[in-house]
């Protein structure tokens, strides 16, 4: 029996042996784990250290054994390996991912940890803290994201059954060419048979996604991505802006994601162009680039503008 030289891989197959037999000496473990014998002695030490219950007994009869009525967890985590899940599931929920799901997977995730890691863990749950905000999005069904997911990947067209947000029902044939997780919010991309055009739809209003027999061709345009953040930048509002930002495209696209406003690199400087339901709000997002711009249009943005900079002088005009 071979096993590869790292450490932590051996810890593991010391672990399955001890699972397979009753009791191994430990010339036995060192032969198979192709180790010395003092190697095997800390490999039982950090198994307990673990919260695996090895015990080890001198003489004749004795060597290593699991405690009676030990059986190994389905999962075996590292402190790292831990942590990074429950991190990962703990962001999630905090972005947008379902509640529920993420709940009882941490729960299952801690109940199969050694006490000791489970503890430490417990401990990262009760003292980590977010600056953001936690996301009120509407979570999707999981079957549905499963299904859209395994409909992109094989290129099989899908009938949706779907509800707009004015509370239309329709059912339409899709071809989706992915998924998108932007803003706490699940989106499907895909070419819609009912418009005859690349569309993007919510997940979450989604009622069915049913495959269909039929296949179709990858797309050779933007990835889906792309194309998801283009759409909710052109979601029609009721100004429409184009302001020249006097500084280069990187510092520009730091500032203003694809889901905000459309940015063009020209001459030295940068053509933004967005729509925006509210002017005093376009205003502030001009503010907080800190670099200087000439609004083209809608000339009213020039008034929010100067609103924005009176109050902001009385503010700073303000005494304690």
């Amino acid at each position: 029996m071979s096993h590869p030289e790292h450490p932590t891989t051996r810890l593991l197959a010391m672990l399955e042996l001890l699972q397979a037999h009753h009791r191994l000496t430990g010339r036995d473990l060192a032969r198979r784990l192709g180790v010395d014998e003092r190697t095997v002695r800390r490999y039982a030490e950090r198994l307990g250290e673990l919260g695996v219950p090895v015990t080890a007994a001198r003489g004749r009869h004795g060597g290593y054994r699991l405690m009676p009525g030990y059986r190994l967890p389905p999962l075996m985590l590292t402190d790292d390996e831990a942590a990074a899940v429950v991190l990962g599931l703990l962001a999630g929920r905090r972005i947008g991912l379902p509640g529920h799901a993420t709940e009882s997977a941490l729960a299952k995730v801690q109940r199969v940890l050694p006490a000791a890691l489970r503890d430490h863990v417990q401990a990262l749950r009760d003292t980590l803290g977010f600056t953001m905000a936690a996301r009120d999005a509407a979570a999707p069904d999981t079957g549905t994201v499963l299904a859209l997911a395994a409909a992109a990947r094989e290129r099989r067209r899908v009938r949706l059954r779907y509800r707009s947000w004015r509370g239309d029902d329709s059912e339409r044939d899709l071809d989706p060419h992915g998924l998108v997780f932007h803003s706490g919010r699940w989106y499907v991309t895909g070419h819609d048979h009912r418009s005859g055009q690349t569309r993007t739809f919510r997940v979450d209003r989604v009622a069915s996604a049913e495959p269909r027999p039929e296949r179709f061709e990858p797309p050779t345009g933007p990835d889906p991505a792309v194309h998801v953040a283009r759409s909710l930048a052109s979601v029609p509002y009721a100004h429409e802006i184009e302001v020249l930002l006097e500084t280069t495209l990187a510092e520009a696209r730091r500032a203003f994601p694809p889901s905000v406003a459309d940015l063009a690199g020209r001459d030295g400087a940068v053509v933004l162009t967005a729509r925006a339901e509210r002017l005093d709000g376009a205003a502030r997002m001009l503010a907080g680039l800190g670099a200087p711009f000439v609004i083209r249009r809608p000339d009213a943005l020039r008034g929010h503008v100067r609103d924005l900079a009176r109050l902001l002088d009385e503010q700073a005009a303000r005494r304690p």
